[in-house]
């Protein structure tokens, strides 16, 4: 039933007047994916039938698939073929999270200000979802920040908790936004406590509020803790790239 439904070409996959040929076998897979003419899991046509199907050539069709490929919307396998993967937030994000990685300057601060954004919206949500499970593993990373002075140490339990609560918040897509956006802050956040006097200190104060407000079960307690947390992050980097001429070399640190 489904390579009948894939030998209709959706209605949106028009080629469009602007961008290559590549861009455009692109966007018609993804029009397919999206209308529901290629599911998760299944197996694409032959390169060859899908590019007559789609009246592009070959050679196009081959750049589309690979970068599709690359993107994690499709994926090859060996002595089968091209399919299409199952869509999960985690995978399809991972290009976001590497150009958040190699972010520098001003654009680091832009990726603070979404996840002080989001990381508000999932602690608000934590705090009316969270499950006793999932309460127990913030705590224990929690405690952990507060039983060493070393830096290394606090980082790791400090994503470690920022992850339980995403998760806690039940958005995969939410969560897995978050997972780039506060992994590939790593440095900025190490740089932050090993400049910064007392940052430390502040830190664990403020992770002690966001568990109050969980505890709590208070969202709108919760989304101000989280806000004010990575708000201070934020203010921090903000400071240090005004004050500095050579942004590029301080974001890389």
């Amino acid at each position: 039933m489904k390579e009948r439904h894939v030998n209709q070409a959706p209605q949106s996959a028009v080629p469009a007047q602007k961008g290559t040929v590549t861009q455009r076998a692109i966007e018609q897979i993804k029009a397919m994916i999206a209308e529901g003419l290629l599911e998760p899991g299944q197996r694409l046509p032959t390169e060859r039938d899908l590019a007559a199907q789609l009246g592009i050539s070959r050679s196009s069709m081959r750049e589309a698939i690979r970068a599709l490929t690359v993107l994690g919307v499709l994926e090859a396998r060996h002595g089968s073929g091209i399919y299409v993967t199952q869509l999960e937030a985690g995978d399809l994000l991972e290009t976001f999270g590497v150009v958040a990685d190699l972010s520098r300057g001003p654009r680091l601060v832009e990726l603070l200000e979404v996840r002080r954004v989001l990381e508000s919206t999932a602690t608000a949500l934590a705090a009316a979802r969270i499950t006793p499970d999932r309460l127990a593993e913030v705590e224990e990373h929690l405690a952990a920040m507060n039983a060493t002075d070393d830096p290394e140490e606090i980082l790791s339990h400090d994503l470690a908790f920022h992850r339980a609560i995403a998760l806690a918040a039940g958005n995969d897509t939410m969560a897995a936004i978050l997972e780039g956006l506060s992994s590939r802050t790593f440095r900025a956040r190490v740089w932050r406590g090993y400049q910064e006097e007392g940052a430390f200190e502040r830190t664990r104060r403020e992770h002690d509020r966001i568990h109050r407000a969980l505890v709590a079960r208070d969202p709108e307690a919760a989304r101000a803790a989280a806000a004010a947390h990575v708000g201070e992050v934020e203010a921090w980097l903000r400071g240090q790239f005004g004050r500095q001429p050579n942004t590029r070399s301080a974001a890389g640190s």
